[in-house]
């Protein structure tokens, strides 16, 4: 991974993952047994965990499909490693406040129905505390 090619986020928009993409052949079953997909994804939510926050999304779509990935799902895996790769100076900052007032604020967002399987939505969430990301 440290020679393939950068890519600027963690996810590309052209990159679709669905449980339709799952193999259902056992030939095609057995191929992607043997690909790394349950580590890296448990790598990825390790970072995301502790501090690499901008994986939140991408993370959690790739990990929906660990009992049965296909190659678009270890693609994607690929990518957001690829990602990682040209992000790897990158982390949590706090700040102090410009001013003396600790302000707690929230924002929240949803895509109402982008599961392409299920037809659930996804909501995200983020915290500040002054100006740094809490949560």
């Amino acid at each position: 991974m440290a020679n393939s090619k950068v890519v600027s986020t963690p996810l590309a928009q052209h990159i679709k993952i669905s449980a339709r993409d799952s193999p259902k052949d056992p030939t095609d079953r057995q191929a992607m047994s043997y690909v790394p997909y349950s580590n890296a994804t448990g790598s990825l939510m390790y970072l995301m965990v502790c501090t690499r926050l901008d994986l939140a999304h991408s993370s959690s779509l790739v990990s929906r499909h660990m009992g049965n990935p296909g190659k678009i799902h270890w693609e994607a895996t690929k990518w957001v490693f690829r990602y990682l790769v040209g992000t790897k100076n990158r982390g949590l900052l706090y700040k102090p406040p410009k001013d003396s007032k600790l302000r707690v604020r929230g924002f929240v967002d949803a895509d109402f129905a982008g599961d392409p399987d299920k037809r659930r939505s996804l909501i995200g969430f983020a915290f500040t505390l002054g100006e740094n990301l809490i949560s």
